[in-house]
């Protein structure tokens, strides 16, 4: 019986000694009555944070290639509460009216943010007058319009035209479909007006092959209608008389001249139907603009773009050219009107400059003095006054 207590209590006390791991007492048995306090080592983890868009990096270097590819710039659409830059407006929207925005400026934008532009403003009372602009209406339907065309004749021979030099011009087309199946795009119908929303051209197209699909469900468009349109050559001569505005096709590639600025959503498309061609510089395309498509860079619809940032409806029901024109000219005239900082100095595309001589790498590359990978429309409103 002594032999089974006597081993009991050697159990017990190796139990004891394997959990006791905490203290020392003066035998140098581990105690939990006497705990040993361990010094825990702070981690001096130092992060790099972009100031335009707020990333964070573990070393220094990565934030500068973060900087040479992001290409932050004073033209970024910029949360109005943090000064965040964002690479969209739909990243922007996200940022501020989001599942996942930040606290802080959600709540400023609840208050004083406009749900269109993205603008926040300095009170309520100041909101609501920049409601009573930025928030327009529909357009009135072709049908209502008048074509102002005989106004806008262009006399090529003295070189007059009586649009203004580089004015923007947007155009829409509908589309019928030919060949066998009916999925080949030709224009039936164009439709051209200015800045102020006047109409400057209309007129249905004759395609260049039979018509097998009408798409009336969405074009509105029938057999009656094409029975005495206009052939595509001469549409193409008249829509180029008007954009060239009397400037020769070489003057206009190479600087612009008199030639006016085309605005459109898929111009590609539209160009491609047309079988026309216009200089690149003068394009201004609602579809691949950077700042209007998606967080991915994929393109928006041209309905969603004018509910989301115009605060109407188009596309109910048939296409009305003239709405849809009309829609592009007013998301390109909001997106000139930005008021952006002059940048004092402009970043050579691809160039890669060495920091190893530079004590603060992140001087020398700062937001306000690096160029968007896009051409921000607000220059075009700059020019428009130099020229004055």
């Amino acid at each position: 019986m002594d032999n089974f207590h006597e081993m009991k209590n050697n159990g017990e006390r190796k139990r004891e000694n394997r959990f006791l791991i905490f203290g020392q007492d003066s035998c140098g048995v581990h105690s939990m009555e006497q705990p040993y306090e361990v010094p825990l080592q702070t981690l001096n983890i130092t992060r790099h944070k972009c100031s335009a868009c707020y990333k964070q990096y573990n070393k220094k270097e990565h934030l500068i290639e973060h900087m040479k590819t992001s290409n932050h710039s004073v033209h970024d659409p910029k949360c109005g509460a943090c000064n965040k830059h964002c690479k969209s407006f739909e990243s922007l929207r996200e940022h501020v009216a989001g599942p996942l925005s930040k606290a802080n400026c959600s709540s400023i934008f609840a208050e004083r943010g406009c749900t269109l532009c993205l603008k926040i403003c300095g009170s309520v009372d100041s909101l609501n007058e920049h409601k009573e602009m930025c928030h327009l209406t529909t357009p009135r339907p072709i049908d209502t319009v008048e074509m102002l065309n005989s106004e806008y004749e262009v006399d090529i021979s003295s070189g007059n035209g009586s649009i203004r030099s580089q004015e923007a011009v947007a155009i829409d087309c509908e589309m019928v479909g030919c060949g066998s199946d009916g999925s080949l795009d030709y224009c039936a119908r164009v439709c051209l007006v200015d800045e102020e929303e006047r109409l400057i051209f209309h007129t249905y197209v004759q395609p260049q092959l039979p018509v097998t699909d009408y798409r009336y469900e969405i074009t509105g468009i029938t057999e009656e209608n094409l029975r005495d349109a206009m052939p595509l050559n001469e549409v193409r001569q008249r829509i180029l008389q008007i954009l060239y505005n009397g400037e020769s096709i070489a003057r206009a590639r190479l600087n612009g001249g008199r030639a006016n600025v085309l605005v459109g959503h898929n111009l590609a498309h539209h160009l491609d139907c047309l079988v026309m061609a216009y200089p690149d510089r003068l394009l201004r395309d609602t579809a691949t603009y950077r700042p209007l498509m998606k967080t991915n860079f994929v393109s928006h619809s041209l309905k969603y773009l004018t509910k989301t940032y115009l605060g109407y409806d188009i596309q109910v029901g048939f296409h009305d050219p003239y709405q849809d024109s009309v829609s592009v000219m007013r998301l390109y005239k909001r997106i000139r009107s930005q008021d952006h900082p002059m940048e004092e100095t402009t970043r050579v595309p691809n160039s890669s400059p060495s920091f190893s001589s530079i004590s603060d790498p992140w001087k020398s590359m700062t937001h306000e003095k690096m160029t968007p990978n896009y051409r921000c429309w607000c220059l075009d409103s700059r020019e428009a006054v130099q020229r004055r």
